[in-house]
């Protein structure tokens, strides 16, 4: 599994640099930028001291819904009391559900929102699930490039050597996703939304079998409608 590191327009070069060097620190390589240059930024590498390879090869996207495009498994970070989903996950629990996936995930990507205001609602429903610290206070909060840090540290041995990385001999999460947001709609189901928000919100945590099994329960759901 490829596990990217997401900022979304972040506004201080010196956090982008910082966090680079967290993540070479902990082993990881994949930096992700949204609608910013500033990786680019001198300030950016005066801070990232040694990991200037990570700001160089960072990839940029114009918008979240393109870094959704682009993971299996979107996991965004918040502050829990922001919001009033079910599926807040703290680091240590986020990283059972990311050992779990197996070859059902190749690409999972973890979102970080701007320094002054986090993530919008807009992009935390993007998010397949959301994570966060707990805080002895609710103020302060946590710089960013800490943040990186923390949870570079906490998912470290799930950092994977470079290497070209053999196709899932079965269809995966992101494949299962597009099948019951195609799937739900059609099933006679009481006419509210709670049962496609609890399917949705549990989707992230099954394992690696769960989601062969889903799948092949989807398609007999198919076959039969």
């Amino acid at each position: 599994m490829k596990l990217a590191f997401v900022l979304v327009e972040p506004k201080v070069p010196e956090n982008v640099g910082a966090a680079a060097r967290a993540l070479c620190t902990m082993g990881f390589t994949e930096l992700w930028l949204v609608n910013s240059d500033l990786h680019t930024d001198p300030k950016a590498h005066w801070l990232a001291h040694g990991s200037d390879h990570i700001l160089d090869n960072a990839r940029i996207f114009p918008d979240l819904t393109a870094v959704r495009n682009s993971a299996d498994l979107l996991m965004g970070t918040s502050a829990k009391p922001r919001h009033n989903r079910q599926d807040w996950h703290q680091p240590a629990q986020l990283r059972s559900v990311l050992a779990n996936k197996g070859a059902a995930v190749t690409t999972a990507a973890l979102v970080f929102g701007r320094e002054d205001r986090g993530l919008s609602n807009d992009e935390l429903t993007l998010c397949d699930l959301l994570t966060g610290f707990p805080m002895a206070v609710s103020y302060p909060s946590l710089n960013l490039a800490q943040a990186v840090m923390l949870y570079a540290w906490e998912l470290s041995g799930l950092a994977q050597p470079t290497v070209t990385e053999e196709p899932a001999a079965t269809p995966g999460l992101g494949a299962l996703r597009s099948r019951l947001e195609t799937l739900l709609p059609q099933v006679d189901a009481p006419a509210d939304e709670k049962l496609s928000q609890w399917v949705f919100e549990r989707l992230p945590l099954l394992t690696e079998r769960d989601i062969g099994f889903a799948h092949t329960l989807c398609g007999n759901i198919q076959r039969k409608l």
